[in-house]
């Protein structure tokens, strides 16, 4: 297998990644053949995964403006994956002036062609950290340069919460993000289910295979357990709901059915 130049020489390109399967999902060229062979492994048993993460990019555009709206500049984006258009950089830098962003992954590709993308930017830059360890990331000197964490954040979980397995801890780590918030941060995310998706669970569960053989185990939790990442926070209207319902722009009605997998929310802190 050719390392294409961009590739740093530290990882290993036969092993797929969950940030480079999305970035071939929704259209990327930043990702292996091993990715790709993985993503089209997946979608034998969810064809529909790639208008999974096209929903998915949607609520984040709404909910990063509403986040602007209610006067939020400091964007703190956990499980960034790859610079693909239309990320949490561009939606942010166009929904408020002045934003400040930091990006977080623990792959390598993602990290180094977001501080790439970022190079000229002062008020945004990555992070090479793990939602596992908040604390490492909350202390880490691009998070201490350019968020005040003294003032409102919104944090954002996009996609991530469903490789945390439980005995990792995802409630804590989410608890501990939200304790070091300011009052009126918000907080964003979404999560895969079970529930909504258009296909047999048994047939469902040959995706959740997949990245279980890549080493990226796939937690499809319920709703009411996704709810719990919200204990602390007033959920905003219409609260956690299939990602199309979620202060829609065009009519659910028309969106494909395999949008409507797993759940999207916004808290905000007290």
């Amino acid at each position: 297998m050719q390392r294409p130049a961009w590739a740093p020489r530290s990882i290993d390109i036969s092993m797929p990644s969950v940030a480079r399967i999305n970035d071939y999902f929704l259209g990327g060229s930043h990702n292996f053949e091993a990715d790709r062979e993985a993503a089209r492994r997946a979608m034998e048993f969810v064809p529909g995964l790639p208008k999974i993460m096209q929903a998915t990019r949607a609520f984040m555009r709404r909910a990063v403006h509403h986040a602007a709206a209610e006067g939020i500049t400091q964007f703190l984006d956990i499980g960034s994956g790859l610079p693909t258009s239309g990320n949490v950089h561009d939606v942010a830098r166009r929904a408020v002036q002045g934003a400040r962003i930091v990006h977080v992954d623990h792959d390598a590709v993602a990290v180094e062609h977001t501080r790439a993308a970022l190079a000229e930017d002062p008020r945004a830059d990555a992070v090479a950290a793990d939602l596992r360890a908040p604390e490492s990331i909350l202390t880490s000197p691009q998070v201490q340069d350019l968020l005040d964490l003294r003032r409102p954040v919104a944090v954002l979980l996009i996609a991530i919460l469903h490789f945390v397995d439980d005995e990792d801890d995802p409630y804590g780590a989410v608890a501990a993000l939200r304790d070091a918030l300011a009052p009126g941060s918000v907080l964003v995310l979404t999560h895969a289910s079970f529930e909504g998706i258009p296909l047999p669970p048994e047939r469902a569960g040959g995706a959740v295979d997949v990245y279980k053989d890549i080493r990226n185990p796939l937690i499809m939790r319920s709703r009411s357990e996704i709810a719990r990442f919200f204990e602390g926070y007033d959920m905003v209207e219409p609260g956690l709901v299939p990602m199309p319902l979620w202060r829609p722009e065009t009519a659910p009605e028309d969106e494909d059915p395999y949008a409507f997998c797993g759940f999207a929310g916004v808290g905000t802190t007290a």
